[in-house]
């Protein structure tokens, strides 16, 4: 009897150990697999060449690879709920049956086919259901894209997918101790859209109540799978919330409340600001904040939060690939823990969604940069250290702590971060640098005069189909299988037949196609000083889509033009217009992963600097026509619109930067996709540049409004197609939306163009795109001409 109570003594004092220690988890993890896995089965599903069996095998097994990785590192939860077959909140709609009524669907479980068929019009190939996709755009400030719940006035919501709960029951029978994560039910509404057709107008924040019930019956469900901890992710709480979605978070998760289920409410991207006293006193058992993009608002939780929850603090960067400084991380959760105790949780900022892999798998990185990163298996051990540092005190991780502190060291003191010439050519730049010589009204008429092209003309935005032989030749020459000679001549080849095939298609503005490029960064930043390149080092965008961001070591220089000898080869093979083609200085900027050592506003007005050269240039070698793309220039705007101005201001002037060392007589374009423009409209037309090419198919031409009432003055042509669904719109489809864009915007300022680059898609998709674009505008010129 004795014995059995000391034992009964010391169970209950291993409990009570155990729940003073702090533990480390993750708020989720990459999902596309380490060599792509996910990608490459994706695409062959879609073909039509692997079945839905070996799909969802591809993904079981990606699933316990990472939950083993999350486990392996030391972690005290495994997140599930975090894997996506295309996207996370597309992912919630299906949990929730919010399908658009042109999808077909008809209650039930929300297979992959309607699943598909939301996030790309087509769910396979032949398809005889397709219709035009949900509409994309950016999770908050990321490159990431989610697709845009669409809510209709009768909304009705219901459990309609298992797939949550069948990856929890397959983590728990493989042994591990796993966290549930779900977008919560204010950011999920908050993320959405009302479909106001037949002029029913309403707030989707009305339809809360008929989403909640919902909520608590998966809440309810997981509890009865043996769930301890839900991880409901918020992140609109780091936003400007009007006083009504205050009023509805706090009422619905007082509803929520489930006895005997934990709730961590998850919070990134920023800081809480005026929504802090809100989220703390949420009735939840634990709260996450990211003490990354916001350090400064830990002190202040810890003032306020109750004593019952947990504080889960997000010390380790999930959006950028710098090695955490555990002696600063360690500073903040020492403090938290004086006044917390075991009850902080160690994470990083926000999901790993946003990160590479793993830095083993860089074998070509040097040792100096290698030891200055962290890529998300690297992040995991990073949380992993932290936490042993606060259960068992710094002794316990000594040698992580000295082997830490030697990298940060090196890297403040390294010579290839600081480049003096750039340094110096920076203090000189002054307001004439962003300023054209003449109004947009005077280089309008010169560009007409100078360009002769006809009424609504034509063009894209810039590349075209990476095909199989583009890749061998690029491929083959990395590997030193053909000479530089050969590769250059292969491409020229693509060049040629890219130049043959728009002029057969009856385009009136060409582009080279961007055979030689990688990618519209990468390419970029291989060609510039201060930039760093992994192997293996992608990241989701969307769906199977991935993109592999450079990295901005140190001070950006432009040793040699970059652009010019493509586009000049492309220009004499043709008589009509051929568009030099850049990436903008903020979109290199927020697509690489960039030094955490000086401003943003610094290293973009070097990247800005080194394009004015290469656009100077391009039209000292007869480039007429140069487009620069700012895709994430609304994707850089700060959260709190308190920020706005100051970001406005020096993204503005890098663009100016970069665009106006040109004449009258160039014409300048600009692209910008999948973003909401209402906004930031002035900061738009503040560019200046001649031509500006936007996505508005998926959204019906909708974004064009904020043109329209605007007045912007300067030249448009929003995307008649969408690049991204493999469809091929009707000609009618494209006449419908151009007669809806004419309405809005004087035709004579319109340009007919897609959505954006064609490197995704193959050439017959493009041919008959494209065709039916010409054909559209050739049938528009006619019915305005006799209107006139």
């Amino acid at each position: 009897m004795l014995g059995r109570r000391a034992n009964c003594v010391n169970f209950i004092d291993e409990l009570q150990r155990d729940a003073m220690m702090s533990k480390a988890h993750m708020l989720g993890y990459p999902r596309i697999g380490a060599r792509r896995e996910l990608k490459r089965a994706l695409e062959a599903y879609w073909k039509g060449e692997s079945s839905e069996t070996a799909l969802l095998e591809t993904g079981r097994q990606l699933r316990l690879t990472h939950w083993r990785a999350q486990r392996d590192a030391g972690l005290d939860f495994v997140a599930a709920g975090d894997f996506s077959f295309y996207d996370h909140v597309l992912d919630t709609s299906a949990l929730l049956g919010v399908v658009p009524k042109r999808f077909g669907w008809r209650g039930g479980e929300v297979g992959l086919e309607t699943y598909f068929r939301m996030a790309r019009g087509r769910a396979v190939a032949g398809d005889h259901g397709e219709t035009y996709a949900c509409e994309m755009t950016k999770w908050f400030d990321t490159n990431y894209h989610y697709l845009v719940p669409e809510f209709e006035f009768d909304q009705t919501f219901k459990l309609s997918c298992n797939r949550l709960f069948d990856e929890v029951q397959e983590a728990r029978a493989a042994g591990f101790n796993v966290k549930p994560v779900l977008l919560g039910p204010l950011s999920y509404l908050w993320l959405g859209k009302e479909n106001r057709a037949g002029g029913r107008n309403f707030d989707r924040l009305e339809l809360l109540d008929r989403l909640l019930p919902v909520y608590g019956e998966i809440l309810l469900r997981l509890k009865t799978l043996g769930v301890e901890w839900v991880q409901l992710d918020e992140p609109a709480l780091v936003l400007d919330l009007p006083q009504a979605w205050k009023s509805a978070c706090e009422s619905a998760y007082n509803r929520l409340q489930t006895g005997g289920l934990n709730i961590l409410l998850a919070t990134y991207f920023g800081a809480l600001g005026d929504n802090l006293n809100l989220a703390v006193h949420l009735p939840v058992a634990g709260l996450h904040i990211d003490a990354v993009r916001a350090p400064e608002q830990l002190s202040t939780v810890l003032d306020r939060l109750p004593p019952y929850k947990i504080l889960s603090v997000g010390a380790v960067d999930g959006r950028n690939i710098w090695r955490n400084d555990f002696e600063r991380s360690l500073t903040l959760l020492e403090a938290a823990k004086a006044k917390l105790g075991g009850r902080v949780w160690v994470s990083a900022s926000c999901s790993l969604l946003h990160v590479p892999y793993d830095l083993e798998a860089e074998t070509q990185l040097d040792p100096e940069l290698k030891s200055w990163l962290a890529l998300a298996q690297q992040k995991l051990s990073e949380a992993a250290v932290l936490a042993g540092a606060l259960n068992q005190g710094r002794e316990a991780v000594a040698a992580e702590l000295a082997e830490n502190r030697h990298a940060q060291e090196a890297r403040r003191s390294s010579a290839r971060i600081h480049r003096p010439g750039v340094k110096a050519r920076l203090e000189t730049v002054d307001a004439g640098f962003a300023r054209r010589h003449s109004e947009y009204a005077q280089r309008a008429a010169t560009q007409r005069r100078a360009l002769q092209l006809p009424l609504l003309p034509t063009t894209t935005i810039g590349s075209f189909p990476q095909t199989q032989e583009i890749r061998v030749a690029r491929r083959d020459y990395r590997a030193g299988r053909i000479d530089e000679q050969t590769y250059r001549e292969r491409m020229r080849e693509e060049i040629r037949q890219a130049i043959s095939r728009q002029e057969a298609i009856g385009l009136d503005v060409l582009v080279h196609g961007e055979a030689e490029r990688n990618d519209m960064v990468e390419y970029f930043g291989e060609l510039l000083e201060g930039f760093a390149f992994t192997q293996h080092g992608w990241v989701q965008s969307y769906g199977s889509r991935c993109v592999k961001p450079p990295v901005i070591v140190g001070d950006v220089g432009r040793p040699a033009p970059m652009t010019v000898e493509w586009t000049q080869y492309a220009q004499s093979l043709t008589d009509k217009p051929v568009k030099g083609m850049l990436t903008g200085p903020v979109t290199v900027l927020q697509w690489s992963f960039v030094r955490d050592d000086q401003p943003r506003e610094t290293t973009c007005r070097q990247i800005a600097l080194a394009l004015r050269d290469e656009v100077a240039d391009l039209e000292a070698a007869g480039i007429r026509v140069i487009q620069i793309d700012e895709p994430a220039f609304r994707e850089g705007l700060p959260l709190r619109h308190s920020e706005w101005n100051a970001y406005l201001r020096w993204a503005v002037d890098c663009f100016k930067i970069a665009s106006c060392a040109v004449s009258d007589e160039t014409q300048i374009h600009t692209h910008m996709c999948y973003a909401e423009f209402n906004d930031i409209i002035e900061a738009i037309a503040a560019l200046d540049a001649d031509v500006i090419t936007i996505e508005t198919s998926r959204s019906r031409m909708e974004l064009l409004e904020a043109f329209r009432a605007f007045k912007y003055p300067n030249e448009i042509g929003p995307g008649v197609y969408d690049i991204h669904s493999p469809r091929t719109p009707a000609v009618s489809e494209m006449i419908t939306l151009l007669s809806k864009a004419s309405r809005l915007i004087p035709v004579e300022r319109l340009w007919i163009n897609p959505d954006c680059g064609l490197k995704t898609r193959n050439w017959p998709e493009v041919q008959a795109a494209l065709e039916n674009m010409v054909t559209a505008a050739k049938n528009l010129r006619k019915s305005f001409s006799h209107a006139a």
